[in-house]
């Protein structure tokens, strides 16, 4: 009995070790919860970096897809330059076709294909339509060779000039040099050209005022000592005398001169490197009867005559 009471006395503990049990169960119980979400992060942490790198995959494979779009444009640009027809491309499905089919073709059930009789007429079939196409495409080649002429030079002749009747408004000396008058000249546009003429020593400078003439309107534009000359005044030349041509009576500014026997459109611009005025320069003379030509024919403008030189016959002009 004695012993009883002394373990019942002991036993007065019993209530602070149950609550230590208690809270070592409920730690344990954390414990694992802790772990269980550590885990859990752990997994989420994997599936989100997963996420990560397929986004990254996909926009690698945006880029990629780009860039064989660029590579094929400049691979089609450079053919094209070349003289290459020009072939179409598959499309995107078609070429998803054919890089699905590559594996299934390599499969080694493939070649017992050929042993049935039925496979053995479309290789035939092919065969007559690659012949087919191959002669279209002979004869496209053949119908493009004709097309060649087009880039020939156009011929070199006075129509390739601008020749218009002009009024020299006014005139007065070049600033910077002795020799050059310095025109405003209306050739029918809508505003005055300025020309640059060196002839100072050839006409008085009140001869060159208010005076109708003959330009070259296509020559390109060139400074001369400082001033830009966008015309050429068309003058009967010889080493002693020069003097301007003169347009037929009744003709106004922006009249076209013309030359019978050489019609066409005269160039937007002389090119200096094709020497068109250098070569056509030699044959325009005058005549016997003081009439500019080339080659024999007379400058006119139509339905009103034809230019002259007011003394000079037998002479160049440039």
């Amino acid at each position: 009995m004695f012993l009883v009471r002394s373990l019942f006395r002991m036993s007065g503990h019993t209530p602070s070790l149950m609550r230590l049990e208690q809270k070592a169960a409920e730690a344990d119980q954390l414990i694992e919860y802790l772990k269980q979400q550590v885990q859990l992060l752990k997994e989420k942490a994997i599936v989100q970096a997963t996420v990560k790198e397929e986004k990254k995959l996909m926009v690698e494979n945006a880029k990629i897809k780009k860039d064989i779009e660029e590579l094929k444009k400049q691979l089609i640009e450079m053919e094209r330059r070349r003289g290459v027809n020009e072939v179409a491309m598959p499309s995107e499905e078609a070429f998803s076709i054919q890089c699905v089919s590559k594996p299934t073709a390599a499969e080694p059930p493939a070649p017992a294909a050929p042993s049935a009789p039925a496979t053995k007429t479309p290789p035939a079939k092919n065969n007559d339509d690659m012949k087919k196409m191959k002669a279209e495409k002979k004869g496209e080649k053949k119908e493009k060779k004709p097309a060649a002429p087009p880039q020939e030079e156009a011929k070199v002749d006075v129509s390739r000039l601008d020749l218009r009747v002009g009024r020299i408004i006014s005139a007065e000396k070049h600033p910077d040099a002795d020799s050059l008058y310095v025109e405003q000249v209306d050739v029918g546009e809508a505003a005055p050209r300025t020309v640059v003429s060196g002839l100072v020593k050839h006409i008085p400078l009140e001869q060159m005022q208010n005076r109708m003439a003959v330009l070259l309107c296509n020559l390109k534009p060139a400074k001369m000592r400082g001033v830009l000359s966008q015309a050429m005044v068309m003058c009967a030349s010889s080493p002693e005398k020069v003097e301007i041509l003169d347009p037929p009576s009744g003709a106004i500014a922006g009249d076209r001169v013309s030359v019978q026997g050489f019609p066409g459109e005269s160039d937007k611009e002389l090119n200096p490197k094709k020497k068109v005025w250098e070569q056509v320069q030699p044959d325009l003379r005058t005549n016997d009867q003081c009439v500019a030509t080339y080659k024999g024919a007379a400058f006119e403008v139509a339905g009103k005559g034809v230019c002259k030189a007011q003394t000079m016959s037998n002479s160049g002009i440039k």
